[in-house]
């Protein structure tokens, strides 16, 4: 089958005459987000009419800045949790871009490696690309099934679901060793996760960023899933493999109990689970002037704005290669960077140029979160709400230190003194300084605030020399297969989860502010959907276009979905206990569709 092309073109309708301050369509998008979860092969029947103008805004919304190609994945063919029409990006439409980075892949290629390759991952959930930023493509999919998947999956489905062949992406598999024992054919785990690999080295992904908290997914004793890091063939030994745990959707339901307020919210490392320490490739780590070995201790603030520091020097690093992230089913933890990376470098100018602050929000809830199969309705009920604590937390990453700008930055810089004086700068014209706070002026003085109190404003000097450069350099000169990592283990328990933060819980108003990146709004309130009010000091282009992402995502959250409670469970509390025991062992998806 042929990929669909599609230009820049297609958004045309949407931009002529004057578009609305707000997307009208977010409303009518979350009310149908946290109505049902999406699948490919629903989207023409209940509800199809409201899927197919979502589908149909994403593909204008890509198009404003993009030519791309359409895969096809009607009726969920290919995975029944992926988007209808797959958008793989080719390059950049506007004139001053077309040139300039544009990918080199062959669509219908692709589609062969896909198809050859969606067995391999947890789900059916592939290698998908979805971001396009200097050429390189950033992607998503599920982490690596196990033997289970590749024979018990299709063949019980089969029976259970009434013939339907797409329902076998929805159950969890067995023993990888079990299986393997029984059938006796090792050849086709090589031959699947083969078209694993060659789809990666085709989209020319050199980065793996896993964010599991386990080695192997296990659930009642059994491994139920695997990962690149334990691979025992050792087929992904050629990548660069990152293992960045980070907590699942069942850790955000401590977010929500603790009045949603990440700071001072720390995951529990010493869960029997939890066995995948933090792993860093050493040549990554230099720049970026972070104690790694302190991870366990952060708080899930500071952890999410550690790992999107590494996730956009990686994407922003001199190679061409390409980043993939996953966790284990690719639809909680994955969509909350993936969506991070897609606003913060779209908040710099970098990526979708052309969409207001309204249409990159509708874009990203749409496609990042509500196409890939992101289950709200499950976890609304349960109160893990990491979907409304990807938004909220923007908050958290409008400063100059999460901008890509602000590395392109250092990296142009040369090493020695650049030779300004006094008076060359005094001699420059006003307009060609620009301003302290302009990331599009040619020239800047880039500032940055002090995690100091609201309302006062400290100002350091940028480092003029690049961290690091010697090492990228000898890096990309004598790149090795296994590089040398970075590696943590866990450190000796504390006796207490929790730090003790004097009256952090009860300073539920002023929570922003005790993060370590202040909030730049004043909260009315104690309601986390309060719609911020802006201070009357100057912002940054960056901050100024987040701010307004995450205004515009409070203000619909707050009169379409809003903070519910959690409600009990339909058949009780044995009746729980028993679906989840099912879930587990592989007896029944884990769609809400199914209570």
């Amino acid at each position: 089958m042929a990929g669909t092309r599609a230009a820049a073109s297609v958004g045309s309708s949407a931009s002529s005459g004057n578009p609305p301050p707000q997307e009208p369509g977010l409303g009518e998008l979350l009310e149908e987000f946290s109505r049902t979860q999406y699948r490919a092969k629903d989207g023409s029947g209940t509800g199809g009419s409201k899927v197919e103008r979502i589908e149909k805004r994403c593909l204008e919304l890509f198009g404003r800045d993009y030519c791309f190609s359409v895969i096809p994945n009607v009726n969920g063919d290919i995975c029944g949790h992926y988007p209808r029409h797959i958008v793989f990006l080719e390059y950049e439409s506007s004139e001053k871009e077309k040139d300039t980075f544009e990918s080199t892949v062959q669509v219908s290629k692709l589609q062969d490696l896909i198809n050859r390759s969606k067995m391999a991952r947890c789900r059916g959930r592939f290698v998908c690309p979805v971001i396009l930023f200097k050429g390189k493509h950033i992607c998503r999919s599920a982490t690596l099934a196990g033997w289970g998947e590749l024979y018990g999956r299709s063949g019980y489905n089969y029976f259970f679901s009434g013939g339907a062949d797409d329902a076998w992406a929805d159950v969890e598999d067995v023993t990888e060793e079990d299986c393997a024992l029984r059938s006796g054919d090792t050849h086709l785990f090589d031959k699947v996760r083969g078209y694993d690999i060659r789809l990666l080295r085709y989209l020319s992904v050199k980065y793996i960023c896993d964010l599991m908290v386990e080695n192997k997914k296990v659930k009642f004793g059994m491994n139920v899933t695997s990962s690149e890091k334990v691979d025992k063939a050792q087929r992904y030994a050629d990548f660069t493999l990152l293992s960045i745990p980070y907590p699942g959707c069942e850790f955000f339901k401590e977010y929500k109990d603790r009045d949603y307020m990440a700071e001072g919210l720390i995951f529990n490392w010493k869960q029997d689970y939890v066995d995948a320490p933090l792993s860093i490739p050493d040549f990554l780590t230099h720049s970026l002037n972070i104690d790694w070995s302190q991870y366990q201790s952060w708080d899930l603030v500071q952890q999410t704005q550690n790992y999107l520091k590494l996730l956009l020097s990686i994407v922003n690093s001199d190679d061409d290669s390409g980043l993939l992230v996953h966790c284990i089913s690719g639809w909680d933890r994955t969509p909350l960077f993936i969506s991070l990376l897609r606003l913060s470098l779209w908040a710099d100018g970098l990526i979708h140029t052309s969409l207001k602050p309204a249409e990159i929000l509708y874009l990203t809830v749409a496609y990042d979160w509500f196409l890939f199969g992101h289950m709200l309705v499950d976890r609304l009920s349960k109160g893990e709400e990491i979907f409304f604590f990807c938004f909220n937390f923007l908050k958290h990453v409008t400063s100059e230190e999460f901008s890509a700008l602000k590395i392109q930055r250092r990296k142009s810089l040369p090493a020695r003194d650049i030779g300004f004086t006094l008076e060359d700068i005094c001699m420059l014209r006003r307009k060609d300084r620009g301003s302290t706070t302009s990331l599009g002026s040619d020239f800047s003085l880039v500032m940055e605030s002090s995690p100091g109190a609201t309302g006062s404003f400290t100002y350091e000097a940028v480092e003029l020399v690049p961290a690091g450069a010697q090492t990228q350099a000898a890096w990309r000169k004598s790149h090795s297969s296994s590089p040398q990592s970075v590696l943590w283990n866990r450190p000796q328990p504390s006796e207490d989860r929790l730090p003790s933060h004097q009256g952090l819980v009860e300073a539920k108003s002023s929570s922003s502010s005790s993060s370590n990146h202040s909030d730049n709004f004043f909260r009315m309130g104690s309601s986390p959907l309060e719609v911020p009010k802006p201070r009357i000091a100057a912002l940054s282009n960056r901050e100024t276009r987040l701010q307004e992402v995450r205004s515009a995502f409070l203000a619909t959250y707050s009169s379409t979905v809003g903070l519910r409670a959690i409600a009990p469970s339909p058949s009780g509390a044995i009746g729980g206990l028993l679906e989840q025991f099912a879930r587990g062992v592989g007896l029944r998806g884990t769609s809400s569709g199914t209570l």
